[in-house]
Parts: C-alpha cells; structure tokens; sequence
C-alpha cells in the first residue's frame, strides 16, 4: 500500500485539505467500506474504512440501507480521524468527492424514493431465464448480476413491486443520489446496468426498443429508460453535495454543502483508473471478494460469449469484462484459520503477518500445487454454470499435501474460473501490452503478482498504489471533475481521461512488472486441466449438500 505523504510535508498538507484542496474518494466494497483522501498531486494522504458483512436473507444477498448508511458515516469518521491524527485539522470542504461501490445489482424505488425490495446484489444467480432470454433477443451477453435482467426477472415472477418501480440504480447511483439528489450514474457503472452504445454514450436505443415491445406483454407503457439513471462521462459535473447529503455523511455537522462530485462509478471503472489502464490494449485485474479482468478492446468482437461482458471505462470505451463472483473470501478464510492456530500455540499472529507467511510459502509450492485442487465458490459462478458454490480442497492420495503446495493452490484457485475466461479472450485475439493488478491480494509482494502472470501468460504489472484500490481510483475521478471545472471556467480544452491519467497522476510512477515464468505458466496451465476436470465434483457438491 502507498505510504501517506510523511511529516516534513506536513504544512502544505494541512494548508490543502485546511483550504479544501483535496479530494475525498468512498468505495462501497463487498467487505469494506473506505475512503481515501488525496492531495493536489493525486498522493494519498488519509484513509478510513468500515467493516460490513452482506446477508443472505430469504435466499437474497443483501444489505440493509441502514447498513449502507452507517458504513458510511463509519467509513467517513474513519478517515477525518486520521487526518486530524496526521496532520492536526478537520477538512469542511474537499475539491471533489466521488463515490463508487460494487456494480450491477438491483435497487428499486417508488415516486417517493423508498426501496420497494431489498437490494438484490451481484452474488445473486436467480435472474437466469431474464438473462437468457435478454441476451438472446439483444444479441449481446447479459449477464445474471446486471440490472436489466434483475428487472425483467421481477417482471417474468410477476413480483408485486414491479408495477411500482419509479427508478431503479445501482449502490453506487443510491448513494451519490442520496448526497446530490441527482439520479445519475457514471457510464461505466451504467454499462452493467443496461448495454451501452459506444458510439453515443448512452443506453443503446434498438435495445431500449427491444426491451419496451417484450416487456409490453407483460407490463404495458413500462418505459425502461424513464426508470434509469441518466449516463454521464468522466469529468462530467454530477451534482453538489446537499445539505442533506453533507449531514449523512457527516452528522457532527463539520462538513459544509456545495462540493462538487463526479459521476459514480462501480468497482470495475475505478480499478481501471488506479491502474492506469483505460487505453486501448491496457488491462486490469481486481482481486477482493470477487476478481474481475477488464481489458480495453481495439475493435468489437466478433461473438457473443457468456463469458464475457462488455462494458465501458469511465470515458465511454468498450471494455472486455472476465467477471468471477468468487475471489480472495475463501482465501481469507483459511488465513483466519491458520491465524486462530498460532493463537492456540501461543504465538498469536496479526492477520498481514499470516497472510505474508501464507504467501511466501505458495512460492516454494510446486508448480501445478502438488495435485492438490481448491475451488473457491461461497456463491455461484455463471462462467462455470453453477447457481450455487460450495468452497472445495480436493486431493487424490498421491498428491503432495504441503503448506507451500495448499497456498499455492488457494491463490490458483481464486485464479482458475478467471483464466478460463481469459482464454475465450485470447481466442478472439484480443492484444494485451501489459496486465495492471490491484486489491488487497497483491500487497505481499511479488507472489500473487508472480502467480498470476503465469496463470494469464502475460505480463503482470503492479503500482504503488496496489493495495489502495478503487477508493483511490474514485477520489483520483473526483479530482479529474474538479480539474475540468477549472479548465472550462478558464476557458481551456480539458484533457481527456487517459491523458490526465499518464500525464498528471501517473508521470514518474515506478511499476513492478513481472513477467511470466515458464515454470509458473506451465504449471498452471496443467492445474487449469485438472480445475476444468474436477468441475464435476463441485457440481455433485452443489447437488448434494
């Protein structure tokens, strides 16, 4: 993780965040809720997080709106804390602000803005037959998680809120519609939402028209895109913080009203930011409680795959999006178990102590785990056709059951489902220059890096700000908004998102690139094999327990 700014820059810093200078960045993860505070120069100066659990409620994963708030009230009181801790002030005012949270999912409200069902998030799989039958009429993949397919599966069960619904959004649209009062989304968030048209940068209209004549039948004058958030592009003004916006976020009072935000965005946007990776032929991969690969295409492709889902970068361009419901959760929960053993040795260790020494023993693993296999799947995963996921160590009574091989196996298995999805990319011979890596699992360093380079076949490249996520990518689009304010008060041609990125935020930035080793990618391509293979006994689990 990037250091904050150290004490001898102390002065400047407190004048910037005093005069409102800084930017404020809040991403609603699947576990964690945090901010992250940036000066001038894009560096991180504070943080704050607030810990939160989904639930499963009545075969739902959700999360209460109470729950939403508090986070971030949490998350908020978090970050001022460490900044008074730091550097001695209270920020009332920030440059920009920007907040992002977990794409797709469903949240309906009525004409008075009350959520109709509780928020149905992207872990759910029950939006089967909408999705199919959408991806099918639009020629174009929709997955389960989208909110279309969340939509028009309420309207095929003939669900009760349904003739109710006035808007519908994403976490990401509640919460910025909740502080600005404007019913606006980012395009790159809006692009799980409905298909987006590249061309216009909006909501594709012949599939807008699809969608009114098929939902007709059902639910007559039911326009979808009266229903959805309006898109707006990176940089775009999205609204000024409210009264009523300011005292949710900060019920002490302290911070004022009128701070500008940029449009929200989902996880998937703001990673591309924080890696830099917006550029045609750049990708990324996000690894946290899910992991995802989005990578930047030079032209359409050329079928249709469930695999795949195209989406935007913030700026409007089409992306490539290997989607995997399950990442690093199992992973995190062997680390516990490891950590709660030395406890009962009476060697009690911090969790980044377990996890570091977890990982360093994966690199002395063999290279395809020692025919060990682990399958990660608390929750379903459309790529490989199930609806539910049960978590698997799987070993046949030759395999070589060591620790260096069982962490090397659970960080292949937070990478199996990923690298099939990568291949479909491959065969439709989509170029990749560099891979940028970023979340929690690339903070011990040089080993998911490593592993991952072999599991992909292409080089992975790390930042300083890898563990620093997309609460940095989003404050980093708040100060972009805020910086094109300036420049179109000034009279000035603002930059474009990915000239702003290399020139202002990432000039100078060291990475750490690893390149595939031969060892690693054959490795791993035979435990892909045995992965593909061993499927069965996951389905067989799913069915029987």
């Amino acid at each position: 993780m990037t250091q904050a700014a150290q004490p001898d820059g102390t002065s400047a810093i407190r004048e910037a965040i005093a005069e409102g200078r800084a930017s404020l960045g809040i991403e609603l993860g699947s576990t964690n809720i945090k901010a992250c505070l940036i000066g001038p120069d894009h560096a991180p100066l504070a943080s704050g997080a607030h810990a939160w659990e989904n639930d499963l409620v009545d075969g739902v994963w959700t999360y209460s709106l109470d729950a939403v708030h508090a986070g971030l009230q949490g998350a908020y009181a978090a970050l001022v804390a460490d900044v008074e801790q730091r550097y001695g002030v209270r920020p009332t005012t920030y440059a920009g602000l920007g907040v992002s949270a977990m794409m797709h999912g469903y949240l309906p409200f009525d004409a008075d803005d009350e959520l109709l069902v509780p928020f149905r998030t992207w872990r759910n799989t029950n939006t089967g037959p909408a999705a199919a039958e959408l991806s099918a009429l639009f020629g174009h993949n929709i997955p389960l998680r989208w909110s279309i397919a969340h939509l028009y599966q309420a309207i095929l069960d003939d669900e009760p809120h349904v003739p109710q619904v006035a808007s519908f959004a994403t976490l990401a649209g509640y919460v910025h519609r909740a502080l600005t009062g404007r019913h606006v989304l980012g395009v790159g968030d809006a692009s799980g939402m409905f298909p987006i048209d590249p061309a216009t940068g909006d909501y594709d209209a012949r599939m807008l028209e699809q969608f009114r004549h098929l939902a007709a039948a059902k639910r007559p004058g039911l326009h979808v895109e009266g229903l959805l958030p309006q898109v707006l592009t990176a940089g775009e003004d999205a609204g000024r913080l409210t009264p009523e916006g300011a005292a949710l976020l900060d019920p002490s009072g302290t911070l004022q009203p009128g701070v500008l935000l940029c449009p929200p965005e989902g996880d998937a946007g703001t990673g591309m930011v924080a890696t830099n990776s917006v550029a045609p032929r750049t990708g990324n991969i996000s690894a946290g409680t899910s992991i995802f690969a989005m990578v930047v295409l030079e032209k359409p492709l050329t079928s249709v795959h469930h695999e795949l889902d195209l989406v935007t970068t913030p700026a409007g361009d089409l992306v490539a999006m290997v989607h995997c419901n399950n990442g690093a959760s199992e992973l995190d929960a062997w680390a516990g178990v490891f950590g709660q053993f030395a406890a009962a040795l009476g060697r009690p260790a911090e969790p980044d102590a377990v996890f570091g020494a977890l990982f360093r023993a994966a690199l002395d693993g063999a290279p395809d785990g020692g025919g060990l296999l682990a399958y990660n799947y608390l929750a379903g995963e459309p790529i490989t056709g199930l609806d539910e996921g049960r978590p698997l160590v799987v070993r046949t009574p030759d395999s070589r059951l060591t620790l260096a091989n069982f962490a090397r196996t659970q960080i292949y298995g937070a990478f199996g489902t990923l690298a099939l999805g990568m291949r479909v990319l491959h065969g439709e011979g989509v170029a990749i220059d560099t891979m940028f890596a970023h979340g929690g699992l690339f903070k011990t360093a040089g080993v998911a890096q490593r592993l991952l380079a072999g599991a992909i076949d292409a080089p992975v490249a790390v930042g300083q700000t890898a563990g620093e996520g997309g609460a940095w990518g989003i404050a980093v689009l708040a100060a972009y908004a805020s910086a094109r304010a300036e420049t179109a008060a000034a009279g000035e041609a603002a930059p474009a998102l990915d000239a702003y990125l290399t020139e202002r935020v990432f000039a100078g930035v060291e990475l750490d690139v690893a390149a595939p080793d031969a060892a690693d990618v054959a490795g791993f391509a035979a435990y892909l094999e045995r992965y593909s293979a061993g499927l069965a006994v996951e389905r067989a689990a799913t069915a029987a327990l």
